[in-house]
């Protein structure tokens, strides 16, 4: 998983001393280290040395003596990042780097905020708060406002606060066009009273550091004047990740008052995948916009992966019209390789056994687990490869995130299925009784505990008998009574419909769903889609037991740190690693590209997601294999899903076709989701001849009338004979009447 770099090169004939270091370099990189004066944009492609060239050019300027070390400003994304160009500039020049203005946005932006921090009313010695004290702190604010916290949940209006900062917006600048309706249109009030309680416990909070020394540069002309004597050279990494404040930081800092910039921006924006967390692929794009006079290096000697791996790559990226263009060229000695593989398989639990069998087969081969991986698009599509490696024995580990049965909203999910299994289970029951919230503080969990010492009984007993003889009162007596009588309502659809039927009641009866669908964090749809894949999992075991059994077998795998291990993660954790062989499951519409992004984000998302699968394309050096399936399972059923349209877009020239066992022909629609407003992420696409050029648009929830025809995949056939918000009663032709959740029913 090492970053590639170009072979050493032998010196040229007599160098001196000091040139030595650009011996090392192809002629691209050697333009984008000696073209020092005036704003400069290196497009580097992926493996091409990004690196190399950004530490060769910051030690090249200390070297040729255009600066001193404290007058570059060079900024990274991660602190990883910061740590190994201080070290590899270090190393070239022969001794350690001293005052180095080297780091992240926020860390720079800190240092900066310390120095000016009553320009805004802040004292050098403030606080920065993490995520819970902005929590605890937001709550306190929004109380005058008496807001429906279910409806506008704290951390959904943090969401929004924190956007507004990564856009640089302060509350006085929010237009009305980029207001919102959040917290029934006082978002913005909340916000001034949010950041000026900041203000008076002398704190701020992690987006504050950017938007306030963006502020103060913006109105303290002296204050940006000192910075643009302090600052000869600028030198950013990852542009293309760069959200609105930190353009407008690095553009107040670049532009010196005659005009002239020396700024030398580099990035890729064929790998702009960020956009979920405010990055804005048109930074990169209106560089030379930004900056007239601007030269542009294009860096396309890739030395990672071989010709066909970069044919594929290329060949899909054309496809996508917001790009500035560059075509990489392998510079590997052995450039040829193998072609990409093309692998379609029945179903997703196929997809599963074939990857797995590959892997095992390539290790037998002599080819190392450690330089393997499988690159998923969501984090649902985890489980099936995890069980299925626990199964075959082969080691592996889960980069960037934690296993599946280790989430937390798959473990809040088993506890209550635990309850539900074993009610004595009093564990399991102090993780749920609070989640969601019902008012179960301390006090009323140590109340619970005392009653059930006392009369020698479960946890779930206590609460029954302290809620009917009303010792438990109020609102917090009636949320107990209410789950312990949605435990028991469960329980009979368990004995009469099935653990799976019955795990979909619980999760919408207790709030649990509910709580996930408001919430407003990032996370909270990649959330909801684990616990669907969660719904799946279970339809594979006959009773609730027996799934509870394989669960806590699953969890107990054995962990040997020292031993080689496949790695799975997201291919948005992939960026920036490489592997020998890569592992691309999924590609099938919906899935990959993502019907969520398409639908909220248009042309636009699905030019992001093409974007992503060209860098899981070109994590691989030597292998990619991409599978698509036939078809997946929703809930206990099967459905039809197509290839990905990127599959069409795959140069026929770079890669193999192979179809193991055969795929399902398209054609049906998926059935709506239980988990969200719009349609279930596994919806077919068309094939390329009759694709529109823009996504549809999302579909609406379904809604059902009296007397209409429908199928649920377990029941069969049925008629509608009642309907409300969230449920419909159904008369079925051979399981007779049943109300179910109106998301799992499709209509005929």
């Amino acid at each position: 998983m090492t970053t590639s770099e170009p072979p050493s090169a032998p010196l040229s004939a007599s160098p001196t001393q000091g040139e030595a270091y650009l011996a090392r370099l192809n002629p691209e990189q050697r333009a984008a280290i000696e073209t020092t004066d005036g704003p400069l944009l290196v497009l580097a492609g992926a493996g091409t040395g990004k690196t190399r060239v950004l530490t060769t050019r910051f030690a090249h300027i200390l070297l040729t003596e255009r600066a001193k070390p404290w007058q570059i400003l060079a900024v990274t994304f991660t602190n990883k990042a910061a740590r190994e160009m201080r070290e590899r500039v270090s190393t070239l020049l022969g001794n350690p780097a001293e005052g180095l203005w080297l780091g992240t946005f926020h860390a720079l932006c800190a240092r900066m905020l310390r120095r000016h921090a009553e320009t805004i009313g802040l004292t050098s010695s403030f606080t920065i708060l993490d995520t819970d004290d902005q929590l605890r702190l937001l709550k306190q604010v929004m109380e005058p406002w008496r807001l429906d916290t279910k409806r506008w949940p704290a951390p959904g209006l943090l969401g929004v606060i924190q956007r507004w900062k990564d856009r640089g917006l302060t509350p006085a600048r929010i237009t009305p066009a980029e207001d919102t309706d959040f917290a029934n249109g006082h978002a913005r009030a909340i916000y001034d009273a949010y950041q000026q309680r900041l203000k008076q416990l002398n704190a701020c909070d992690f987006g504050d550091l950017m938007l306030h020394v963006t502020e103060i540069l913006r109105t303290h002309p002296d204050i940006l004047a000192q910075y643009h004597r302090l600052f000869r050279y600028i030198l950013v990494d990852e542009y293309q990740d760069t959200n609105t404040v930190q353009y407008l930081w690095l553009r107040l800092l670049a532009k010196q008052p005659d005009g002239s910039a020396n700024i030398c921006c580099v990035g890729d924006d064929d790998q702009s995948i960020y956009s979920w967390r405010g990055a804005e692929v048109e930074n990169i794009l209106r560089f030379e916009k930004d900056f007239p006079g601007a030269q542009v290096v294009r860096l396309e000697r890739n030395y990672r992966s071989t010709r066909h791996i970069l044919g594929a790559a290329a060949g899909l990226i054309a496809h996508n019209g917001e790009r500035l263009g560059k075509t990489l060229r392998s510079g590997r000695e052995d450039s040829e390789g193998e072609k990409v593989r093309v692998v379609g398989v029945w179903d997703s639990d196929a997809e599963a056994r074939s990857v797995c069998e590959r892997a095992e087969s390539l290790r037998r081969q002599g080819h190392s687990l450690a330089e393997m991986a499988i690159l998923v698009r969501a984090g649902f599509q985890t489980r099936a490869f995890e069980e299925r490696l626990v199964q075959t024995g082969l080691p592996y580990r889960i980069v960037g995130g934690i296993r599946f049965y280790e989430r937390a909203e798959i473990r809040d999910t088993l506890a209550y299925l635990r309850v539900l299994n074993q009610p004595a289970d009093d564990l399991a029951f102090e993780r749920i009784v609070n989640t969601p919230k019902r008012g179960v503080g301390p006090a009323a969990l140590q109340k619970l505990h005392a009653s059930a010492r006392g009369q020698n009984q479960p946890l779930t007993a206590a609460a029954r008998t302290l809620t009917e003889n009303g010792t438990l009162k109020g609102k917090l007596g009636e949320q107990i009574g209410t789950l312990l009588n949605t435990l028991d309502a469960t329980r009979d659809i368990l004995a009469r419909d099935g653990h799976v039927v019955a795990t979909e009641y619980l999760l919408e009866e207790s709030g649990y769903l509910e709580m996930w669908r408001q919430d407003r964090s990032p996370e909270a749809p990649g959330r909801l889609e684990n616990l669907k894949e969660l719904v799946r999992a279970l339809a594979d075991f006959p009773t609730l037991g027996e799934f509870l059994e394989h669960v806590a077998l699953v969890m107990e795998q054995d962990e040997n740190a020292q031993e080689a291990r496949l790695s799975i993660m997201t291919l948005h954790g992939a960026k920036g690693l490489e592997f020998d062989i890569v592992f691309l499951p999924g590609w099938e519409e919906g899935v990959f590209p993502s019907q969520r992004t398409l639908d909220e984000g248009g042309l636009k998302g699905l030019e992001e997601e093409r974007r992503l699968a060209y860098v899981g394309i070109t994590r691989a050096r030597k292998l990619a294999l991409i599978y698509h399936a036939g078809s997946r399972r929703i809930y206990a059923n099967w459905q039809p899903s197509m290839p990905s349209r990127f599959l069409d877009e795959l140069p026929e020239e770079h890669i193999t076709r192979k179809n193991e066992g055969g795929t399902r022909q398209p054609g049906l629609r998926t059935t709506e989701s239980l988990f969200a407003a719009g349609p279930l992420n596994a919806t077919p696409g068309l094939s390329s001849s009759r694709r529109p050029s823009t996504p549809r648009p999302a579909a609406t929830a379904p809604t059902f009338a009296l007397g209409q025809q429908v199928r649920h995949p377990r029941f069969g056939e049925g008629t509608v004979i009642a309907v409300d918000r969230h449920h419909v009663e159904v008369a079925f032709e051979a399981a007779g009447t049943k109300r179910l959740l109106s998301s799992f029913i499709e209509k005929l």
